[in-house]
């Protein structure tokens, strides 16, 4: 327990002396006194208690974050559609989509999304390696905020021909 209070005490100076010093740069002078009513501003931001104040309010909702394809024939590309809802009261723009490798590939519009609004998000992917698979596609939206959409599945070889050779055949072209 006493580690525990000694270690908040040393992050709240280290997160104090940063602000602190961030404070006096931005005063200009170069000397490292700090100004007094940026001090007191960051002072007021930080609760008695050390705990991180809440950071913005999360306005993207999934309506699920996960999709398996299950067994997919290999060379078959597959898409799936994932839906998202601004929750927030104001319009909401996607920053970026990115996928975590080149074999999945994000579709989205760049449009804002409308307040209680749905937006879909296309993700394919490319079933050129066989076996098992699970990739990721990150969403950013309000400059820093993510969610993370997950797809799996299981690549499959497919078979040279449409059917199995019959050796039989041979047999029957030489008989007539």
């Amino acid at each position: 327990m006493k580690k525990l209070g000694i270690l908040t005490g040393l992050f709240i100076t280290a997160l104090t002396a940063g602000t602190v010093t961030a404070a006096s740069a931005q005063t200009g002078t170069g000397s490292t006194q700090t100004n007094p009513a940026q001090a007191s501003t960051v002072a007021a931001t930080l609760p008695a208690n050390g705990t991180a104040l809440p950071g913005p309010a999360d306005v993207l909702e999934l309506k699920e974050n996960m999709h398996n394809f299950g067994k997919i024939p290999q060379g078959r590309p597959a898409t799936y559609i994932f839906e998202i809802v601004n929750t927030g009261s104001t319009p909401l723009r996607l920053d970026n989509v990115h996928a975590s490798c080149g074999c999945t590939t994000p579709e989205w519009s760049r449009d804002a999304i409308q307040p209680g609004a749905t937006a879909r998000i296309k993700v394919g992917y490319n079933a050129y390696a066989e076996g098992s698979f699970t990739k990721t596609v990150t969403i950013v939206y309000n400059t820093n905020q993510t969610k993370i959409l997950t797809i799996t599945g299981e690549v499959y070889k497919v078979p040279l021909t449409s059917a199995p050779e019959n050796a039989s055949v041979q047999l029957l072209k030489q008989v007539n």
